[in-house]
């Protein structure tokens, strides 16, 4: 069996408190995720709880997930332990990074010597009592916004310096490659410059991103991307490929990008042969950068016409 390899951090949490922050490696050596086992006390007004815990997160410092150490369970307020449908909820609290709880202390969400929302909570946040309900887990308030604290507190910027500190060719490939979007946004920060300009060992990473099923990461990657980087035929032709396949909005947004760019002949062609089948908003898109380019065929040129006077 092969032993787990872990690197431990010390983070400051403040001037009384530090606990350990772990980075977990594969068998190679490459970065995995980072955790931390969590002890801490959950104070309700006249008495405190321990809770123990094991938080994950990836190599940005994102949630993900959590678990307990063996023979652990949380409990309400009244001792009550935590049903399956808790712990789910729990989890769903924790994974959403714009809660409530990111704007509120604990004393504006609990009344004084319960644990049960405020009605301050009300006039604070501008939120119905129903709305913040759903923030939370009946008799844990307090253990749902302390973890929520944790997952999104200190621990996160120290998790990007880390990583950064690890940061080489072989992660940026591998993070442009990775289903996980955040990694995706990170890398291509890294490797295309402010001009747009693409590191040129990382040209088919990009492409591959362009022609991915994330619209969103796609779309990023095209328009950060300078023109130039699609000026010579073949790149044309392979950008025309993925604008067959591509879905709808992409295709809008590629053709956006072609509209800035001198487009070859066959090109030219391929996009007034699809004029016809074309609906409005691609219609017009493809006449007005079909009238930018010079040198169009007769043929593309009579297509054209045809279609400015329909």
């Amino acid at each position: 069996m092969v032993k787990e390899k872990i690197r431990e951090f010390t983070v400051v949490e403040n001037d009384t408190l530090q606990y350990t922050l772990k980075l977990k490696f594969d068998d190679s050596g490459k970065p995995q995720y980072f955790f931390r086992n969590i002890f801490t006390p959950v104070c309700y007004t006249n008495e405190c709880k321990p809770v123990h815990i094991n938080f994950y997160w990836d190599l940005l410092g994102n949630y993900v997930r959590y678990d307990l150490p063996e023979g652990k369970v949380l409990t309400k307020v009244d001792h009550e332990e935590f049903k399956a449908e808790d712990y789910e909820k729990l989890q769903d609290i924790l994974a959403r990074q714009n809660s409530i709880f990111a704007d509120l202390k604990m004393e504006d969400l609990i009344t004084k010597g319960t644990d049960d929302l405020s009605d301050s909570v009300d006039a604070k946040t501008g939120a119905t009592l129903k709305t913040i309900k759903n923030e939370v887990i009946d008799g844990a308030v307090y253990t749902c916004f302390t973890l929520w604290k944790i997952a999104y507190g200190k621990a996160v910027p120290e998790m990007l310096k880390i990583t950064e500190s690890y940061k080489n060719d072989k992660m940026l490939h591998d993070f442009l490659a990775d289903k996980n979007y955040h990694y995706q946004y990170w890398a291509m920060e890294k490797v295309i410059n402010k001009d747009g300009r693409v590191l040129k060992t990382f040209e088919p990473d990009i492409e591959k991103i362009i022609a991915g099923k994330n619209l969103y990461t796609a779309r990023t990657a095209l328009q950060k991307t300078e023109n130039d980087f699609f000026s010579k035929p073949q790149k044309q032709n392979w950008l025309w490929e993925t604008f067959q396949s591509a879905s709808y909005p992409m295709q809008i947004a590629i053709l956006k990008k072609l509209s800035t760019i001198p487009l070859n002949q066959t090109l030219t062609e391929n996009i007034a042969n699809g004029l016809v089948a074309s609906n409005d908003e691609q219609r017009k898109l493809k006449i007005e950068l079909l009238k930018k380019q010079s040198g169009l065929s007769d043929k593309s040129r009579e297509i054209l016409d045809k279609a400015m006077n329909d």
